[in-house]
């Protein structure tokens, strides 16, 4: 794919994330970060649509989390369920924005560098991947140039 980039071992990353082995077959790593977690695979999908919509990104996936990227990483998700025994929401999606938002959909805001506030919002529905989180994935996009 065009702006593709291969790694060491050959395989070929487009920037959404997906992965073509030198053979040709297509993994997804960031779905499988969510295999078995339908609200997580859900969630990932609604914010893809909006990152794609957004702007040109890459897609960074380890085996507990996908990041969003430009220069450097703006939004990512991950399975809380992973660390905690009793999580709050099945996926947790995480904004990097350059200022504290107040609302109070946020889980938890901190604050661990001056020029960068890190806000984590509990998803239990793609549907909560709104307008308004598609404003502050915007805004984090744009800030992470």
């Amino acid at each position: 794919p065009a702006g593709a980039v291969a790694d060491p071992a050959g395989a070929v990353a487009d920037p959404a994330g997906a992965v073509a082995d030198p053979a040709g077959a297509v993994a997804d790593p960031a779905g499988a970060v969510f295999a078995g977690r339908p609200v997580g695979l859900a969630v990932l999908a609604r914010v893809r649509a909006v990152v794609d919509a957004t702007g040109p990104h890459t897609v960074r996936t380890t085996r507990s989390q996908v990041a969003f990227r430009r220069a450097r990483s703006f939004a990512w998700l991950w399975a809380p369920g992973r660390y905690l025994a009793r999580p709050g929401a099945e996926v947790v999606l995480t904004i990097a924005l350059g200022r504290h938002d107040p609302s109070p959909r946020f889980k938890e805001v901190t604050h661990p560098s001056p020029r960068h506030w890190i806000h984590h919002l509990e998803a239990r529905d793609a549907a909560e991947i709104d307008d308004e989180v598609a404003a502050w994935l915007s805004e984090a996009w744009e800030r992470a140039g």
